[in-house]
């Protein structure tokens, strides 16, 4: 790479480092604590439409459209149309990401990461204020939804690192589908109790702190072990005096709508239904708990054709309309009908979690010209020995 390259690289990111800079300058927000727990249930990929058009062909009704509160939620990153690291990155962190970012702000320089700033997610702030914390998917452990509330990388795909991180982490239970990257000895050096099905999941002692591998598809009610009876579980081991976060997310509707799936997006949908009306249900008992459904994303474009009425998919990717932002315990954050940007449902957790330090928290990396010189050191080297 010559000079004038060089410098021109290093000129755009320092650009966009300080335009990072200007978006995550938050001021701090200070609250007392008013609610035990938060419950936040992610449908991935989930659209307006995809409940009506589950509705309307499957003739049922759906138990969270009896939310109280229910409004819209904005999805663009910093990318523009969002992925799902910066989608889970905005609802976790309460800031905006580039795509493939996983709480952090961050660009790729020739497939190397340079780390601009360092997000503080909710997960951490319930850790930090002596709540449990729990992530629920039917994803495997290292997909960007849960990637997102448990660990912190430049890019989305790095398996490893985030299996690495997530087991080196402090949190009470990760339950997701196999990724073949946690075993029941990695778990038992960090002093994880592995599970590897729903029925060792049941066996676990009361508030067990777990890390689940299950092999089998956990989101359709015909599974061995359904979403929905995951959350109820999940919920009964970290309810504690002090209080917990769960996140849920129901995966399949974002992958059977990347294949433009109908029939298997509207069983996704439905089970992830019964995980929100499972949570609800708890709320009610509790009487102190907030629970939170909305989606990273849609997928899929699903519209109304208007020669045949009937919906359709229109793409096979992600789409930036609003998606559905629904509430029980509390109208603070969406009023009805009314449209909020992703980030301040993060925002919006912190606060109902009784967080009295800085959120959102972006944390600037004073070593990212290192790693960028790194980044450009080590791509100079590759071109050496390709031409070589």
């Amino acid at each position: 790479m010559n000079k004038t390259i060089m410098r021109k690289l290093l000129a755009l990111l320092l650009a966009v480092s300080l335009l990072c800079g200007s978006a995550c300058a938050v001021q701090a927000i200070v609250i007392p604590q008013n609610v035990k727990n938060v419950i936040l249930l992610i449908g991935d990929g989930m659209g307006e439409n995809s409940l009506e058009w589950t509705k309307e062909a499957q003739g049922v009704s759906l138990f969270m459209d009896t939310l109280p509160y229910q409004g819209y939620s904005k999805t663009n990153s910093l990318s523009g149309l969002t992925d799902s690291a910066a989608g889970a990155t905005a609802l976790s962190c309460g800031l905006r990401a580039f795509n493939s970012n996983l709480c952090e702000c961050a660009a790729r320089v020739y497939g190397h990461g340079v780390v601009f700033f360092n997000y503080l997610n909710v997960s951490e702030v319930a850790k930090s204020i002596g709540k449990k914390a729990g992530v629920v998917t039917s994803d495997l452990n290292t997909g960007a939804t849960p990637a997102g509330f448990s660990a912190h990388t430049f890019r989305r795909d790095q398996d490893v690192d985030i299996t690495d991180q997530q087991l080196a982490g402090d949190l009470d239970l990760i339950w997701a589908h196999a990724s073949g990257l946690v075993t029941p000895e990695r778990c038992a050096e960090a002093n994880w109790q592995f599970a590897d099905s729903f029925e060792s999941l049941q066996a676990l002692p009361a508030g067990a702190r777990s890390f689940a591998a299950l092999n089998t598809e956990i989101e359709y009610a015909e599974s061995e072990a359904p979403l929905s009876e995951l959350t109820t579980l999940a919920i009964e081991q970290l309810d504690n005096d002090a209080g917990f976060f769960l996140m849920v997310e129901g995966a399949h509707i974002d992958k059977n709508s990347h294949g433009n799936n109908a029939e298997g997006m509207m069983r996704a949908v439905l089970e992830f239904d019964k995980a929100v009306e499972n949570a609800v249900e708890f709320a009610k008992r509790d009487g102190n708990t907030i629970v939170i459904v909305t989606a990273d994303h849609e997928t899929g474009g699903i519209t109304r054709d208007e020669e045949s009425g009937e919906f359709v998919y229109t793409s096979d990717y992600h789409t930036n309309v609003d998606v559905p932002l629904r509430l029980f315990g509390s109208d603070a954050l969406v009023k009805d009908g009314k449209h909020v940007k992703n980030v301040m449902v993060g925002r919006f957790i912190a606060k109902q979690l009784g967080y009295t330090g800085r959120f959102p928290q972006a944390t600037f990396n004073f070593g990212f010209l290192g790693e960028l010189i790194d980044a450009l050191v080590q791509h100079a080297k590759e071109q050496t020995a390709v031409a070589a």
